[in-house]
């Protein structure tokens, strides 16, 4: 067995485990890592994902803090029209990669384990060789995988698949090409959530039409409007305003249901269906036009969940339906991430990444990083960043707009964090308002009325909040 020295073990060379060394090599200058992954390159779910997977946010406010992504584009044509530009997959996986070449690496205090398990106890195993390495870790194990992203290709399917039946990933559509006389006369995507709606938007912008689409939607997702999440200080009243409306619908709202419907009212929150109440948000984000690309699919089918595929028909919880002849059923079951309970970011050895900021994984990354770097105790660091539940239905919108909005409360209070997010890229807010305090300083009065707006929504967000938790 050989044996390794560093100050933090970095399992996971995800998003969140990079973005974390990333700031942490220049908040402490003298720290030194070793990042152990699975896959054989940097970038976590991503080596994974289907080929056409692009981000629902900006790539502006993505990914390192000392790295831009992208070009800060704004897209002049397709359902992204106007916005700032979404990073495909393919480019999100060699910008990691380029970043643990070019960033972490040459630092010298940086070590990279690709295609390895984490075996706990600070030990790992190659998956080729199967050698097994020791760490000594002087200050912490730092766990980026704590909610276990799970995506198409690698996820355990809850149904069966008999003998015929057609069953295909994502990332094999693209492929189809290759194979003329294995097209397809009928489509069966199975999933109500992203996957399920890059799915939908790929197989329409391929020319599919749309007849022969079917989409087994279990439950329907609420979405957040592009419009709102937009970095520049172009979008920055919009943006201002959308969260004030937020704040004040939240301060009144009777139930979360109505809330949600309150902002649909404002354009803030959108659906594919009107008729359907959604229960489900993983804080998805999509603009008007992928709406209206995405309702042209018309056979929805909401009998619950698949349990069983056959070559011309297919089961589900609430009943089954006959399929058309060559039917290819896709698979987008998989949850983006895997819902647990919060637990103390910092303890004593461990820092276990979670979520501070909903949904802006890479910030909360960083921001971990700065607390770590620039407080002495875990009880002072977990006062700075308590987590806040990845939520599945609903029900959980107020516990996360209160956690995440106490989270910045603390922040903007406290210099160290507050004067990093100042300048960080991946606060989506701190470059418009660099910019507006050089260009326009006027323009940023409105901050006073969100921050009005957000106190005032406290105790009805409280009752809410308490209320799902009955």
């Amino acid at each position: 067995m050989s044996e390794l020295e560093t100050d933090y073990l970095v399992v996971g060379a995800g998003a969140v485990g990079l973005s974390f060394v990333d700031t942490l090599l220049d908040e402490d200058p003298d720290a030194t890592f070793v990042i152990v992954d699975r896959h054989a390159k940097p970038g976590g779910h991503w080596n994974d994902a289907y080929s056409f997977v692009t981000l629902h946010q900006p790539s502006a406010s993505y990914g390192l803090d000392s790295i831009p992504l992208g070009h800060d584009r704004i897209d002049t044509a397709g359902p992204n029209k106007g916005y700032f530009e979404l990073a495909s997959g393919a480019e999100v996986l060699a910008y990691f990669d380029n970043a643990m070449r070019d960033r972490l690496l040459p630092s010298g205090r940086v070590a990279y384990y690709p295609n390895c398990n984490y075996l706990g106890d600070h030990r790992f195993e190659n998956i080729f060789s199967g050698s097994v390495t020791e760490v000594q870790v002087r200050r912490k194990l730092v766990d980026s995988t704590y909610f276990e992203t799970s995506v198409p290709a690698t996820h355990k399917r809850q149904f069966d698949v008999e003998p015929g039946a057609r069953l295909a990933i994502p990332g094999d559509l693209p492929d189809l090409w290759r194979r003329p006389a294995d097209i397809p006369g009928h489509y069966v995507i199975l999933g109500g959530g992203k996957t399920a709606m890059d799915t939908g938007a790929w197989l329409l912008q391929a020319g599919i039409d749309s007849g022969r689409i079917s989409w087994v939607r279990p439950r329907e997702t609420w979405f957040l409007n592009r419009e709102f999440v937009q970095p520049g200080e172009q979008f920055f009243e919009r943006v201002i305003e959308g969260q004030i409306a937020t704040f004040k619908e939240a301060a009144s709202a009777d139930t979360v249901d109505d809330l949600f419907l309150a902002l649909e009212k404002r354009d803030i929150m959108l659906r594919l269906d009107r008729d359907v109440l959604p229960e489900m948000f993983h804080y998805p984000v999509i603009s008007t036009g992928e709406v209206e690309l995405l309702r042209r699919i018309e056979h929805v089918i909401r009998m619950g969940r698949v349990t069983r595929l056959e070559e011309r028909k297919m089961y589900l919880r609430n009943g089954e339906l006959p399929v058309p002849d060559n039917t290819l059923y896709i698979d987008c079951t998989a949850s983006a991430v895997r819902p647990k309970p919060t637990r103390p970011q910092f303890e004593p050895g461990r820092i276990t990444m979670q979520l501070l900021h909903v949904p802006l994984v890479t910030l909360n990354a960083s921001v971990t990083a700065v607390i770590e770097a620039n407080f002495d105790t875990d009880e002072e660091k977990n006062a700075l960043g308590l987590p806040v539940g990845f939520i599945d239905t609903i029900d959980g919108f107020a516990m996360t707009l209160l956690g995440t909005g106490m989270n910045r409360m603390r922040w903007a209070q406290n210099p160290v964090i507050g004067n990093w997010l100042a300048k960080s890229r991946l606060d989506p807010s701190a470059k418009a308002i660099a910019w507006l305090r050089e260009n326009a300083p006027e323009r940023l009065a409105v901050i006073s009325r969100m921050m009005a707006a957000s106190m005032a929504a406290v105790p009805n967000l409280q009752r809410l909040a308490a209320t799902a938790q009955q």
